[in-house]
């Protein structure tokens, strides 16, 4: 992992770790952990990040010696962003390391975003948005966020929601399609080839917000061909080793009070419950 563009940090144990972390919370982007040690064990490092104020976005990529089912489902429940068993494949590793600081520092950008002018959003009762880039689908779901209640909660289900409307949905990128291009540094680059292709240039995604007396409602939809969401709905062990996260899962388990798609998938409703007065 030691190159000019990354800095590692070693612990000894679970221990000195969250010591490190508590010390420096806006230092690091990534944590890499074996599940089972002395002192403090994995799982409770974990769980001690995800409950911390300042680092419970942080991604922490767990490594195991054994690929047990219920293990696996305990850690990505538990907030995991990846598992990896050993022997560790070097690539594999330095894939995933690269995907999560790009996503945890998508996810800061978000919640520096969301801290912004919340209070005049926070009276909007109906909005629609186009976008067709991912870097439209970022900045509207900075904005979206703020006219809700808990926005860093909102904020980054809403950004994934945005995200694959855009590249699995205008873009037709699949999900082994996505795997593949992460694991060859080539995600944005077909991005921006899709985006100026002819049959795929003029498609937009349409996001419409609506403030009603007891919820608010966004409705995502876009211009693909669909796809049956049922299996990315819940967090899936078969998936956990690949190289993108669960996005639809934690939006839809952590992010909002319910998800539904329509439209042969071409249209997602995602609803937050408003608080009695």
């Amino acid at each position: 992992l030691e190159g000019p563009d990354l800095e590692v940090v070693t612990a000894r144990d679970g221990r000195e770790a969250w010591a490190e972390l508590e010390r420096q919370p806006d230092r690091f982007d990534v944590v890499i952990t074996d599940r089972k040690m002395p002192r403090m064990s994995g799982m409770e490092l974990l769980a001690r990040i995800k409950r911390h104020p300042e680092l419970g976005s942080l991604p922490v990529i767990m490594e195991t010696a054994v690929a047990d089912r219920k293990d696996i489902v305990e850690g990505i429940e538990g907030g995991a962003y990846h598992y990896l068993t050993k022997p560790l494949d070097g690539a594999m590793l330095v894939c995933l390391v690269r995907a999560a600081a790009a996503e945890y520092a998508r996810i800061r950008e978000l919640r520096l975003e969301v801290s912004k002018d919340a209070g005049v959003l926070g009276r909007m009762r109906s909005a629609c948005f186009e976008f067709r880039t991912p870097e439209e689908a970022v900045d509207l779901g900075a904005f979206l966020a703020k006219a809700c209640p808990q926005p860093e909660r909102v904020v980054v289900g809403l950004g994934e929601l945005l995200m694959n409307a855009v590249e699995h949905g205008n873009l037709a990128i699949s999900y082994e399609e996505k795997s593949e291009l992460n694991s060859q540094g080539r995600w944005y680059e077909e991005i921006l080839e899709r985006l100026g292709s002819p049959e795929l240039a003029a498609r937009k995604a349409t996001a419409v917000f609506e403030r009603l007396e007891d919820r608010i409602r966004i409705t995502i939809r876009d211009e693909g061909a669909g796809f049956d969401p049922t299996p990315y709905l819940q967090i899936d062990p078969t998936r956990v080793f690949d190289s993108h996260g669960p996005g639809i899962a934690m939006a839809n388990l952590v992010s909002f009070d319910r998800l539904e798609y329509r439209r042969s998938g071409t249209e997602v409703v995602a609803t937050l419950v408003l608080p009695r007065p």
